[in-house]
């Protein structure tokens, strides 16, 4: 895994001079300090899962589903329509006068429901670590992907990073493929 964190920080510190001139404003150190807290968060809330899925092991992805979309959806309203300053009514009002941006914010919640559904049957059935290196690696993917497609074409060290980003994700899931083995063959009766 630190082989993994050193390969993505050498890619995103490693950028073309391409890209940079597209960039109005570029800001690394805000973008560095985001990318921080979305993984300092993703480890609490990975944590957090795993105590609760030890804790209650009853509990079913759509019950924590449920529990995160309820806070969410709290939380909002309050930010939305009880905060000083509220826009939630100026934002009913635009989809009132825009029926398609109505339509659009259906669809899109919509498809982070679906996502969702597959995000925490992951988590139930196979811990947060699995799902972990699966949004990784569907991270990891959509960088390079983009960065093909959109023309900022990648350096020797990036493309070095990317096999060796890659190769440390191949061992990972090998390392768990064997001990799943392993435990398979142990389980066996003779």
């Amino acid at each position: 895994m630190l082989l993994l964190t050193r390969c993505l920080g050498l890619e995103s510190f490693q950028t073309s001079s391409k890209t940079i001139n597209k960039l109005a404003h570029p800001n690394a150190p805000l973008g560095y300090g985001l990318c921080f807290l979305n993984l300092a968060f993703d480890g609490f809330t990975n944590a957090t899962q795993d105590s609760l899925k030890a804790r209650y092991p009853k509990t079913s992805a759509w019950d924590i589903m449920l529990g995160m979309n309820l806070w969410g959806t709290i939380y909002n309203l309050i930010y939305m329509f009880g905060w000083p300053h509220g826009i939630g009514y100026e934002a009913i009002e635009f989809c009132k006068q825009h029926p398609e941006a109505a339509w659009d914010i259906f669809l899109y919640c919509l498809c982070g429901a679906v996502g969702q559904n597959f995000i925490f049957l992951t988590i139930s059935r196979f811990g947060s670590l699995a799902n972990t290196t699966i949004t990784t690696t569907r991270k990891f993917v959509s960088i390079v992907v983009s960065s093909v497609l959109s023309g900022n074409p990648l350096s020797a060290k990036q493309w070095g990073c990317v096999v060796m980003v890659f190769s440390g994700l191949s061992y990972q899931i090998y390392l768990k493929w064997r001990k799943l083995r392993k435990l398979q063959k142990k389980r066996k009766p003779l």
